[in-house]
């Protein structure tokens, strides 16, 4: 299994204050949620999460947003925020703060509908960053393919160009959301919310590439963007 780690950072651009907030809000309301304790904080998931059944019956629309902060464990939120502090912020840099934001939103919406028209009729909230984070890897994939992605295979430190581990990563988010559909049962996780919102992230990053300019990778090691061991 290869763990990330960090990626290929670019020259100049804008500061990623959004990209890092994003992590910091994250982070906080987990903690709040957690401090609640089990039965409340099942309560507030059921309360702020994305629920099909509810969207579909005409209310709970703001849960469309406020489930992207929401996690359902601390593994949940550790995952999406190392891939949100890897990814999200060369596309800040490239796009812009308000840009990054309103695309990240809008990659999470997009991600949540895509989660309701699979998952018709559920009465399971969903809850996550990771359809959102998915529009960061969609666009990711699009303006800086050739970047290197860090990390480990085991107890070997590689590095993996960026189309390789995120087409790697869609090709099983796919067969998953596809083998889905067969299985009534599920396995509680949003397939299609994370195929909706790469998708949608692939789209927008075609768009990005025609209209802004693309800073160039860094030389030598990024190790401001990089965990290591």
């Amino acid at each position: 299994m290869f763990f990330p780690t960090g990626d290929d950072q670019v020259r100049g651009g804008h500061r990623p204050h959004f990209s890092y907030g994003l992590i910091a809000l994250n982070v906080l309301i987990f903690a709040y949620q957690y401090s609640l304790g089990p039965e409340a904080g099942q309560e507030f998931v059921y309360q702020w999460g994305t629920i099909p059944e509810r969207i579909q019956s005409g209310s709970g629309y703001a849960t469309l947003i406020t489930s992207m902060f929401l996690h359902g464990g601390w593994l949940h939120l550790l995952g999406n925020m190392l891939y949100l502090w890897i990814f999200s912020d060369n596309i800040e840099a490239t796009i812009g703060n308000v840009k990054f934001i309103a695309f990240y939103l809008l990659g999470g919406l997009a991600a949540g509908l895509c989660h309701i028209y699979f998952n018709s009729g559920s009465p399971v909230p969903a809850v996550g960053a990771s359809g959102a984070l998915s529009a960061v890897m969609g666009a990711y994939i699009v303006l800086f393919p050739r970047s290197n992605v860090r990390g480990y295979f085991f107890f070997f430190r590689i590095t993996v160009p960026a189309f390789v581990f995120l087409g790697f990563w869609f090709y099983q988010q796919s067969s998953a959301g596809f083998a889905s559909l067969q299985d009534s049962a599920g396995t509680g996780i949003a397939w299609w919310a994370h195929i909706g919102g790469f998708v949608f992230g692939v789209l927008a990053g075609f768009y990005f590439r025609a209209t802004h300019y693309i800073p160039r990778h860094s030389d030598g090691y990024a190790s401001g963007d990089d965990i290591t061991f």
